[in-house]
């Protein structure tokens, strides 16, 4: 008798091991017979790519995705906004977003998919068109991810919501649909996911940084007032210029002598316009910047002192009360992406064990900003995540590592992802993720 129960002992370990290991099996062999679609349909969205507030194929096209995985969605929510709702039973509410617009920017990768679209701006100027963020990367994982956990029902339980949003770039999408009530006319999230691609990590690889992980990034006009007049009689003038000039180097001085050195803050001057002709001081010059902090004390520290150095430095240059230079914050600006902890570390760990400890990698934050932190200011907030996605080949990636080329970024003219395996790669990740908070 003892022998017969050791028997069955060991043949149901068997089977359930056997079907242990059968399943990221069945699911790798799922990816592979799906990755001819995802190419087609990435290759599809690279050529045709639209700007912010413009994406009315996209959408449509990516709602046409969701339709057919069995999604029920409804369309241009929040501008051309997409969300789809797949139930199934009892369980945790997981919403996944990818962006859907392109940038302003001429492609000059050469390859033979490059995109020539030409669209107008919203300043009414023609401009060459470019999924240069790997947008188009993102909506083909976002809809092979839709159609793997479609077919595999079997291996989680709860509600997908699945958002294409709009406007990314220019920082408004995920307010727009917020505003028009994402979390009020659908379930409200457990969690949020989102992915981005990266113009560093080797193809195969995914990265997690937890915490603060991206900026505030807040756009600022600073109107400088002054009296113009002759070149050669600057005695009866108040120079504009030589104003914008001191409050251009002082700004520098809020970061260097009012913040710790251990919460990182950038003040960038990009642009400074004035005057017509070099014999003229004119009365008035306009500063454009950005700033970009972490943690919201220190944003609106920096702020008021930009407001504050800036009618000092007036002050002294004896600017009088009603030519006080204007200093205007634009909204909505990008919030800092918090990536929760604990989310963070449960994802690390599935990672691990889905592609290998040596594929997975600790990353560190960066200042450039990403509007979905806006899903996860909720209250109550909700965890939320974004992970980046490796997207250089491996022969790049090891010229660049032997300093024999230099990676082109996102946001660049020559950025190319090598698509394919970063695509499979980025649906295995974001289907384990999403399993994982499902199971």
């Amino acid at each position: 008798m003892k022998n017969i129960l050791l028997l069955l002992s060991g043949l149901l370990l068997f089977v359930f091991s056997s079907q242990s290991q059968n399943k990221p099996k069945a699911i790798d062999n799922y990816i592979d017979t799906e990755i001819p679609y995802l190419d087609s349909l990435y290759l599809y969205l690279h050529k045709h790519p639209e700007l912010s507030l413009q994406e009315k194929n996209t959408s449509a096209r990516m709602a046409k995705e969701l339709k057919k995985a069995g999604f029920k969605v409804t369309n241009h929510f929040g501008g051309y906004g997409v969300v789809g709702i797949l139930k199934n039973g009892d369980g945790p509410v997981v919403l996944y977003r990818t962006d859907m617009d392109a940038l302003p920017i001429t492609e000059k990768t050469d390859v033979d998919y490059a995109s020539t679209v030409k669209a107008t701006d919203d300043r009414g100027n023609e401009v060459g068109v470019m999924h240069a963020c790997g947008h188009d990367i993102h909506m083909s994982v976002w809809t092979g991810t839709a159609r793997l956990l479609s077919h595999f029902k079997d291996k989680w339980h709860g509600t997908l919501i699945f958002i294409g949003q709009p406007a990314e770039e220019k920082g408004k999408g995920s307010d727009m649909m917020l505003k028009a009530g994402l979390f009020t006319k659908f379930p409200y999230p457990d969690f949020n996911l989102a992915l981005h691609d990266s113009p560093v990590l080797k193809v195969g690889t995914v990265g997690i940084h937890p915490g603060w992980a991206m900026a505030n990034v807040d756009m600022l006009d600073i109107d400088v007032y002054g009296i113009g007049g002759h070149g050669a009689l600057p005695q009866y003038t108040i120079d504009p210029v030589v104003l914008a000039s001191k409050i251009v180097v002082d700004l520098q001085t809020i970061v260097s002598r009012e913040i710790s050195p251990f919460k990182p803050a950038v003040v960038t001057v990009g642009k400074i316009s004035g005057g017509t002709v070099g014999n003229v001081i004119p009365d008035h010059v306009n500063l454009q910047l950005t700033v970009r902090t972490f943690e919201d004390e220190v944003r609106n520290h920096v702020l008021n002192s930009i407001k504050r150095t800036c009618r000092g430095l007036a002050i002294a240059s004896g600017v009088p009360d009603s030519l006080m230079p204007k200093v205007t914050v634009h909204l909505p600006f990008t919030p800092s992406l918090y990536n929760n902890p604990e989310l963070s570390a449960r994802i690390f760990k599935t990672f691990e064990k889905t592609f290998g400890s040596e594929n997975v990698i600790e990353i560190g934050a960066r200042t450039t900003g990403e509007d979905f932190s806006r899903y996860g200011r909720t209250d109550p907030a909700i965890p939320s995540l974004m992970f980046r996605l490796g997207a250089v080949s491996p022969e790049n990636f090891e010229k660049a590592q032997k300093g024999e080329i230099k990676l082109p970024s996102v946001h660049s003219p020559y950025f190319l992802p090598d698509y394919e395996p970063t695509i499979q790669t980025g649906v295995k990740a974001m289907s384990s993720a999403i399993m994982e908070l499902m199971k």
